[in-house]
C-alpha cells in the first residue's frame, strides 16, 4: 500500500479526493490535512510515502512544507495548484518536490502520479512544463524574492528582518532594489507582480 497524506484548505476538495483514492486498491489516505502546519506536523509523526499537497494553502504553502520536509523525512512530495504559473514550479522544483500537477486533473491521473512518484519516478504536468520553458525569468536575487515572500502578507520591515536573520536596513536596501527592477512604486505592487508572473 502507498500511505498518503493529502493537504488541502479547501474542504470538499480534500475530502472528495481523499474517498476517490481510497477507491484505488494501493493506495491508502493516512491523514487529511486543512493547511500547511497540519500537515507539516501529521507528516513529520506518520511518515507517509507521498504527501499531496497544495500549493496555495494559509501559513505555509505547498513548497514551503514539502521543503522541510524534505530536510526532516524520507516522503515524496507532490504539489498541486489551480494556478500553475511557471515561476511556481521552478521554486518547487528547486525544493526537491517530486511532482507537479494543476487540480484541472482527475482523481486516476492524480493516483497514476502517487504511484509514479512513490516508484522513484519524478513528475511534471507536460502543459506546465511547456510554459516554464517558455516563461521568462526573474530579475529579482534570491535574496530579493526571499524579501519579497517574507512580506507578502503586508509584514513590517522590522518582521521581515527578523524572519530572515537580517538588519532592517538590509532589507530596506533589497526593497528599493526591487522597486528598481521592477519599476513599481510599492511593496505591494511588487509582491503582485512577482505572484503573477510566478516568482513566488
Amino acid at each position: 500500500m502507498i500511505r498518503v497524506l493529502l493537504a488541502d484548505d479547501e474542504g470538499m476538495i480534500r475530502s472528495a479526493l481523499a474517498a476517490l483514492l481510497r477507491l484505488e486498491g494501493d493506495i491508502d489516505v493516512v491523514a487529511e490535512c486543512a493547511d500547511g502546519e497540519q500537515a507539516l506536523a501529521a507528516a513529520l509523526r506518520l511518515q507517509p510515502d507521498v504527501c499531496l499537497l497544495d500549493l496555495e494553502m494559509p501559513g505555509l504553502d505547498g513548497v514551503e512544507v514539502a521543503e522541510r520536509l524534505q530536510r526532516a523525512i524520507a516522503t515524496r512530495c507532490v504539489v498541486v495548484t489551480r494556478h500553475a504559473r511557471p515561476g511556481v514550479l521552478r521554486r518547487a522544483l528547486a525544493s526537491g518536490v517530486s511532482g507537479f500537477l494543476p487540480k484541472s486533473r482527475g482523481a486516476d491521473q492524480v493516483a497514476d502520479v502517487i504511484r509514479r512518484v512513490a516508484g522513484g519516478a519524478r513528475y511534471v504536468d507536460p502543459e506546465i512544463a511547456a510554459d516554464a520553458l517558455s516563461d521568462e525569468r526573474s530579475p529579482l536575487t534570491d535574496r530579493e524574492l526571499d524579501v519579497l515572500r517574507a512580506g507578502r502578507r503586508g509584514e513590517t520591515t522590522g518582521q521581515i528582518a527578523k524572519s530572515l536573520s537580517l538588519a532592517p536596513g538590509t532589507v530596506r536596501n533589497h526593497i528599493s532594489a526591487v522597486l528598481a527592477k521592477l519599476s513599481v512604486g510599492t511593496r505591494q505592487q511588487a509582491v503582485l507582480l512577482a505572484e503573477e508572473r510566478g516568482w513566488i
